[in-house]
């Protein structure tokens, strides 16, 4: 004996008051000698609770074996006759313990650190391929069945599959191929397809199952059928397709995408009647005309009034300066010189306000041009895992630096047609970026601006003798997708003293060209430029 200490047993039934009926002795192990609770030290570092008369045994069961159940590290509670009671499967922090013969469940330990079954016995990214099935017995039998070959893991049941692969995702993606073995029910391909959605499609490949689960097809002698399954895993496709008039009827009785004021500048609004879900928005303008500031008004806009999170990717700025603009725009200063007289402290109070919540707003923090590949994985994370409904990228021709000629056309055509394919499949809007070349078009790829739902173009002379023509920006508005209205898209103004963006009207413009001052009312005085109802 080393040492005493309180027996959970005795104390939840009131007993052990001095709180030293537990022995603990040099060997690890424990004893209660009031009511004979034990618990042993496991190889793991932590302590297993034994119950007098009972072992645990790798017992093989419903076709899978006595190694598959020890690489697993599934064991069964067998009482003194030799009877199985109980089984426990390990998910990282978190043990489930389900009955021997019927399907009941019970969990035990840390559920915040759950892991997928399995994913401790495989080291990330240590083959090519992993799969995941739907149930610790499932994940055995398929790794039983491909003989061990490759990395099997299971989620908890197809209503946790998307939960628990968010959790896993990093640890997932380091495999070049994902291979689903869900369920054949309607569950089952419902999480195959909120699964897939978190990797990029080229990864995820879709097992079709003639019997409900993996181990019915170990149990039923059927492997090399089962192996001939799962080498005939399809890349794994959104349905896209309907044809039949029901089908009809429910695509028309779908409630429409709520449209969402896209900014603060009334006009634009007007023309486009907002934005909506799953649309891409490009500005298109020249280098240092100050596309990054028209983005932070619409992001300060947005999260002034939604609720939804946010992602913002400025690769031509540091992430400071991006959390300063919006405070700054928070607090109509320019909060980001030294002479400000704005503390950090006050630009993070500022900055809560705005966001109202903690972690809603994420800024991508690598500066500079990057994979593109690494770029769209990250905006796949930030829109599945993190709930993004709006991002911002600024700008994409940024992506293709170092490229040239041909390679900088096909890595542009490349990700602006990924981008608009994840804007349709993941249900967000993205604000893009582009800059444009000496004919005022995309620069790099003509594809940028096929894929773009709507086209905004922004123009700016950076070099008028008139500090207030160099400070206005002219917004045209290019392409309309969805109400077809084209052409002037109004005016913005960029007040120095405050760092923010305001719109200008046709008379402020003429005022301005005519020496006078701007009206209150491109401060937002004056009739509404909204449609009516919107």
């Amino acid at each position: 004996m080393i040492s005493k200490e309180p027996c959970p047993k005795c104390r939840k039934k009131g007993e052990d008051t001095t709180g030293d009926n537990l022995v603990v002795f040099d060997d690890g192990h424990k004893h209660c000698f009031a009511c004979n609770y034990q618990e042993q030290l496991n190889d793991r570092g932590s302590y297993d609770v034994l119950e007098l008369g009972y072992t645990y045994q790798y017992v093989p069961h419903r076709g899978i074996t006595e190694g598959t159940m020890r690489h697993y590290d599934v064991q069964t509670k067998v009482d003194a006759e030799g009877s199985p009671k109980e089984v426990l499967f390990n998910w990282g922090s978190q043990g489930q313990i389900r009955d021997f013969r019927e399907k009941k469940f019970r969990a035990v330990g840390d559920s915040e650190a759950l892991q997928l079954f399995g994913q401790d016995k495989f080291t990330q990214g240590q083959s090519k391929v992993v799969t995941i099935t739907e149930g610790a017995y499932d994940a055995m039998a398929t790794y039983q069945m491909l003989g061990g070959t490759s990395p099997v893991v299971a989620v908890r049941s197809a209503a946790s599959a998307r939960k628990d692969c968010e959790k896993a995702r990093d640890w997932l993606n380091s495999f070049d191929k994902i291979v689903l073995v869900f369920d054949s029910d309607k569950p089952g391909i419902e999480a195959t397809r909120e699964t897939a959605l978190l990797f990029d499609v080229n990864k995820i490949h879709v097992v079709t199952l003639t019997h409900k689960d993996p181990n019915d097809y170990l149990m039923k002698g059927e492997v090399d059928e089962f192996r001939q399954s799962w080498n005939n895993a399809k890349a794994w496709l959104p349905k896209n397709i309907i044809a039949t008039y029901s089908d009809i009827e429910q695509a028309l009785s779908k409630d429409d995408a709520p449209s969402i004021r896209i900014s603060p500048f009334a006009r634009l609004n007007e023309m486009l009647y907002g934005i909506r879900s799953a649309e891409l928005v490009l500005f298109l303008a020249q280098e240092k005309v100050g596309k990054t500031e028209v983005l932070r008004a619409i992001e300060h806009h947005l999260l002034k009034t939604t609720d939804h999170n946010m992602a913002v990717i400025h690769l031509e700025e540091q992430e400071k300066r991006s959390i300063q603009g919006l405070a700054g725009y928070e607090l109509k200063a320019p909060v980001h010189l030294p002479d400000s007289g704005y503390s950090n402290s006050d630009i993070l109070s500022a900055y809560k306000k705005l966001t109202k919540r903690d972690g809603r707003c994420h800024f991508y923090t690598h500066f500079g041009s990057d994979d593109p590949d690494l770029i769209l994985d990250t905006i796949r994370y930030l829109v599945t895992v993190r709930h993004c409904k709006f991002l911002f990228l600024d700008h994409i021709t940024m992506l293709v630096t170092g490229f040239e000629g041909d390679d900088e056309r096909k890595k542009l055509d490349y990700m602006s047609t990924r981008l608009a394919m994840m804007t349709r499949n993941l249900d967000f809007t993205l604000f893009l970026v582009s800059h444009v070349n000496d004919d005022g078009k995309a620069r790099g790829s003509r594809n940028i601006a096929k894929v773009a739902d709507h086209i905004l173009f922004l123009e700016r002379d950076t070099e008028a003798a008139s500090i207030d023509e160099r400070n206005r920006t002219t917004l045209t508005v290019r392409g309309n997708r969805f109400a077809g209205v084209t052409g002037p898209g109004g005016y913005l103004y960029f007040d120095p003293k405050t760092f923010t963006l305001k719109e200008l009207t046709e008379e402020d413009v003429q005022s301005q060209i005519s020496g006078g001052s701007i009206r209150n009312s491109a401060e937002g005085g004056g009739k509404s430029l909204y449609p009516e109802g919107f």
